[in-house]
């Protein structure tokens, strides 16, 4: 029997007689990959473009700076945003005692990134021993080195009542709808105290902190896309740049503008 050539199903790489399997593909704007799961663990990283990725319990929005570890079993779908350039590992179970057991956003070094694109060059099989291996294999302790370090206010949690999933998908369709906490309720046949005590209770967030954090990963994904940062504001719902700017600040420590330049460098060197 031959070795694996390369595909761009996801079920092809589960039974790869190898710790790490690397799928390569390219997703056009507004793609969406229909809930599913698979045996091996992954890490979903977009070499260049945006992509949201939604768990039954969380959404998660990835520039070209983040990658989402996936433990195996995870039910999940991704939407691409813009054209997006997909890196895809999958990871054999007990192939590190230290990846996690649960969904992680993790911090893409200059390091990791190069290696899983050496990788993605690589046979689907490759050499279990010598470079390609320890290729591999440095890639499982740069995973294991950024779980470390969580990057927080790009994940987003979802409630599981079917009422408030109905408030919490407008919201995510119309990020700028100024629409207030009295009219999310009503949609969910719910009082006002009712909703939000609902709400904390399934998120550990109020409704507010919820669609501030919705607006915040909408936002990052226009700026990454070469959206304005005027324009960006007010189409996630803020009254002025300057307060979008403050709260994007407070959020991932930098100016919006500055995380746009860095997310297109990155793009333009995956290119």
């Amino acid at each position: 029997m031959g070795h694996m050539e390369r595909s761009t199903r996801g079920d092809d790489y589960q039974h790869v007689p190898r710790p790490v399997a690397v799928l390569v593909d390219e997703y056009p704007p507004h793609f969406m990959d229909p809930p599913h799961s698979h045996e091996r663990a992954q890490l979903l990283y977009a070499s260049a473009g945006v992509m949201s990725v939604m768990t039954d319990d969380t959404s998660f929005t990835i520039p070209p700076q983040r990658a989402v570890w996936m433990p195996a079993g995870v039910r999940h779908q991704a939407l691409c945003r813009g054209h997006v350039s997909l890196r895809t590992l999958y990871v054999e179970p007990g192939a590190d005692a230290r990846l996690p057991g649960r969904c992680q956003v993790l911090k893409v070094s200059n390091l990791l990134r190069e290696l899983i694109l050496e990788a993605s060059d690589l046979p689907v099989e490759y050499a279990l021993d010598g470079r390609e291996a320890r290729i591999m294999q440095l890639i499982l302790d740069e995973i294991a080195v950024a779980v470390e370090h969580p990057v927080q206010a790009l994940q987003v949690p979802m409630p599981q009542d079917e009422r408030l999933l109905r408030a919490c998908r407008l919201v995510m369709d119309s990020p700028g709808d100024e629409a207030d906490l009295d009219h999310f309720a009503d949609l969910s046949g719910m009082g006002r105290r009712t909703f939000t005590r609902a709400f904390r209770r399934e998120t550990g967030i109020s409704f507010s902190e919820w669609r501030q954090q919705v607006r915040l990963a909408h936002a990052l994904s226009l700026l990454s896309l070469g959206g304005a940062v005027t324009t960006v504001a007010f189409d996630v719902g803020y009254n002025s740049p300057s307060a979008f700017t403050a709260m994007f600040q407070r959020a991932f420590g930098v100016a919006p503008s500055h995380y746009f330049e860095a997310a297109i460098d990155h793009s333009r060197a995956a290119a």
